[in-house]
């Protein structure tokens, strides 16, 4: 359990593109085969033959193996997926933090497309376009009734291509149209500020390639601004994961030398791994330590970590980690609970398939698959409490997750029928608060002076009163009932 993972690629935790980041490794394809079960295989034969002689109309060849594929790695658990060209790409882009586009982060508002913020220096950035402008048309497409993930793709393209955007901006009560020409875009995946003297804030929306690098220049910022730092709340809210050598390199930024950050248990003896907090565990082939700038101070700073539901993976390895060495402070709600590696491992030039081949573990040995992270204070995320969590999902909700492998508690079907009351009355809630202007909203933006959770972890660092929930409470890893058929 002593050795790094002799594996070539990408080890990523998280969720992408809406969807839940696993830990991942990308390899190159194995080359030993387990035995092929002969009369089943006839069976898939047989099917596929039918199919294509009997079927109402012709089915492509390339559509029949492919949906065959999916369909059979879909039933192992959530996060297993075989990747076609499409979806590798968006895979590989999702980890690396590259795209090609416009360079824009974007959410929905009244069946428009508003921009959070323009990415620093980006093509959108360089064209004038600001926070809260609405995007009404993409090129001649309106983009009422358009899902997010279509808005995007339709934004996405080639390098050097242009696409036009009609913006609405309501504060200059005018309509206007930008052609923007595409390019390749850096994701920013860390902010950070000096909230007040003596107290600064870093947050980490997903683990990506640029991820450590990013974090290690905006904490060298905080700290030029303030070189005595009394206290820093490191934002883990709603960060869905991503690679775990970043999820390594930032644990390690906190923690004394060589301590044990996490560790992963599976079939294959890659699989059985420790990783520490030290530079071999998480420095990429060819370059050096990159948390060697960091001040020596971010060792011993008091520190809170506030995590939600939406905390998954990488982000849960980080608050494990900190939380079993004592490091920090873990504030806020119960993880979401995936513990879970997944292998990627290419199939071809453009096609691949993520596996899960490992669960992870705490320092301690705990495994926070279908669990997830406890807060050591838990709190609302509104002063009015917890308007909205009962609508996110967790992993022990979805469909064929794995078990924690050590333990779980009987299916409670009163427990899951007040949930869903929980849900429907959320639902109500949130389809009123959607009908308010943004700023009477009432869940801000995270950082902003009105974040009710953020407030509460100063509060901690600063010794005052915290106010804590008095609704929350753990949530248990349920059993997974076994469906026979009679």
């Amino acid at each position: 359990m002593g050795h790094k993972l002799k594996i070539a690629g990408w080890v990523s935790i998280g969720v992408l593109a809406g969807a839940l980041t696993t830990v991942s490794l990308q390899t190159v394809a194995r080359g030993a085969m387990a035995p092929l079960p002969l009369e089943e295989i006839q069976q898939l034969s047989a099917v596929f033959g039918l199919i294509k002689t009997d079927y109402v109309e012709p089915v492509d060849d390339k559509k029949l193996i492919t949906d065959a594929i999916t369909g059979m790695v879909a039933g192992l658990d959530p996060h297993s997926q075989y990747f076609d060209k499409n979806s590798f790409k968006e895979f590989r882009e999702g980890t690396t933090g590259r795209f090609v586009g416009v360079g824009i982060e974007i959410t929905q508002e009244d069946g428009l497309i508003k921009i959070v913020s323009p990415i620093e220096d980006s093509p959108a950035f360089r064209a004038g376009l600001k926070t809260n402008d609405l995007i009404t048309k993409i090129d001649e497409t309106a983009v009422k009734g358009l899902s997010l993930n279509d808005a995007v793709k339709k934004m996405r393209g080639e390098p050097n291509t242009k696409v036009t955007l009609t913006i609405l901006r309501k504060e200059e009560s005018r309509t206007f149209s930008v052609t923007i020409t595409r390019e390749e875009i850096k994701a920013q995946s860390v902010k950070g500020k000096l909230i007040e003297p003596g107290y600064g804030w870093v947050r980490l929306s997903q683990f990506q390639e640029r991820t450590v690098d990013d974090f290690v220049r905006k904490v060298e910022e905080i700290y030029k601004q303030d070189p005595h730092l009394k206290g820093l709340v490191l934002d883990l809210r709603n960060d869905p994961g991503g690679l775990l050598d970043a999820a390594v390199a930032i644990s390690a930024a906190f923690l004394p030398e060589n301590v044990t950050v996490v560790s992963t248990d599976g079939q294959l003896a890659e699989s059985k791994a420790t990783y520490k907090a030290a530079p071999e565990f998480y420095q990429r082939r060819g370059s050096g330590d990159p948390l060697r700038r960091l001040p020596a101070a971010l060792k011993t700073v008091p520190l809170v970590v506030l995590v939600n539901e939406g905390s998954a993976s990488a982000s849960e390895i980080v608050a494990g980690a900190l939380q079993d060495h004592k490091r920090a402070t873990i504030m806020g709600s119960q993880t979401f609970g995936k513990g879970s590696v997944q292998t990627v491992r290419p199939l071809g030039p453009d096609t691949g398939l993520k596996l899960t081949t490992a669960r992870y573990y705490t320092p301690s040995g705990k495994s926070i698959q279908a669990k997830g992270i406890v807060p050591d204070v838990m709190i609302d995320e509104s002063e009015e409490g917890n308007l909205f969590a009962a609508l996110r999902m967790r992993e022990a909700d979805l469909d064929k997750h794995l078990g924690s492998g050590q333990g779980e508690e009987p299916k409670d079907e009163g427990r899951e029928k007040a949930r869903e009351e929980a849900r429907e009355e959320a639902r109500k809630r949130m389809e009123e608060e959607a009908k308010k202007p943004v700023a009477e909203r009432k869940i801000p933006e995270f950082g902003s002076d009105k974040d009710f959770q953020l407030t509460q972890a100063l509060n901690q660092l600063k010794g005052r009163p915290v106010l804590v929930s008095k609704t929350l409470t753990e949530r248990k890893e349920e059993k997974k009932e076994e469906k026979k058929e009679n």
